[in-house]
């Protein structure tokens, strides 16, 4: 739903097949790359810009996605 909301993918389909989901994604041509961040780390706000730095290809160019309860860093994508 990120990713959607800010026009890096299309509509999404989710099928059910029996014992294991699938969905279907329609991508628009902006995605370059995304990743994910395993295993999950707590950050700090003091820390966030580090993360940035590592991950994201410049300062105003792509999105790091994290948890809003837990503060912990899931993935980016550019």
């Amino acid at each position: 739903m990120v990713m959607m909301r800010h026009g890096y993918t299309g509509e999404s389909e989710i099928t059910d097949a029996h014992r294991t989901g699938q969905i279907a994604v329609n991508l628009t041509g902006r995605l370059d790359k995304c990743g994910v961040i395993s295993p999950r780390f707590d950050i700090q706000l003091k820390d966030l810009e580090k993360w940035q730095n590592n991950l994201l290809p410049s300062r105003r160019f792509g999105f790091i996605v994290l948890t809003t309860s837990g503060r912990k860093i899931l993935g980016f994508f550019f």
